[in-house]
């Protein structure tokens, strides 16, 4: 079955360059030139992976990302822009992409991450099905519970609903206790590789996670320079 792939690019020229191309390599593609045309349609064309570009009329690649992740929480996401740097890296990140290409680009390298991607998807998903028999149905963090089979984390002033993937690296974090937990085993297990792009998507999650267990003193996610992580929760 073919790989279907959502692509969003505005620039007529390049569109055209990458939708044959990606076809020819036998992807079904989605060519979209508006953005915000696509959630209109996006249940009936449910991709394995999404190449946005950020700059597009009338919803940038931003915006329309997270209004991918509200719906499909663990889909692919690159992006492709002119942009690069820092700022523009952790934004794209924060919105819920999971890969990052500098135009120009070489449409090998395109098809690569693709499949790279595809691949780090189906294997999380069969990882998932392997320990769904092993997740608890509550785990205890300081005042905070945590749902694992709901990606709901309870906090004093409310629920918060996470993400697979940070309720995969809460669940992770949070099962080493204190031990040190290193930066490429959160990466290897979380993302499924440790380039520099996911390595970047971490810190964002990081960022997250404190933010969430703002309420409560006594947590704490340490970070041990040129080593990983120290979730603690202090009695």
């Amino acid at each position: 079955m073919k790989s279907k792939i959502l692509y969003v690019e505005d620039e007529p020229n390049l569109g055209k360059i990458v939708n044959d191309t990606l076809r020819l390599q036998g992807f079904e593609v989605q060519w979209e030139t508006d953005g915000a045309f696509v959630m209109s349609y996006f249940d009936d064309f449910i991709p394995d992976v999404c190449v946005l570009d950020i700059m597009l009329p009338n919803i940038d690649g931003y915006q329309l990302c997270k209004k991918i992740r509200v719906k499909y929480p663990t889909l692919p996401i690159i992006f492709l822009t002119a942009k690069i740097n820092t700022e523009n890296l952790v934004k794209g990140f924060e919105a819920g992409g999971t890969d990052y290409i500098r135009k120009p680009f070489s449409i090998e390298e395109l098809i690569v991450r693709i499949n790279n991607q595809i691949n780090i998807h189906q294997q999380n998903k069969e990882g998932q099905e392997n320990t769904s028999t092993k997740v608890h149905d509550e785990i205890a963090i300081g005042l905070y519970k945590y749902f694992p089979r709901r990606y709901e984390l309870l906090a004093p002033s409310g629920t918060i609903r996470l993400s697979n993937r940070e309720g995969e690296l809460l669940q992770m974090m949070a099962g080493k206790g204190s031990q040190i937990i290193e930066r490429k085993e959160i990466l290897m297990n979380v993302w499924g590789d440790d380039s520099f792009f996911n390595s970047r998507n971490l810190d964002v999650y990081i960022k997250k996670l404190r933010n969430y267990f703002k309420e409560d003193s006594n947590i704490e996610i340490q970070t041990l320079r040129g080593k990983g992580y120290l979730f603690l929760v202090k009695r």
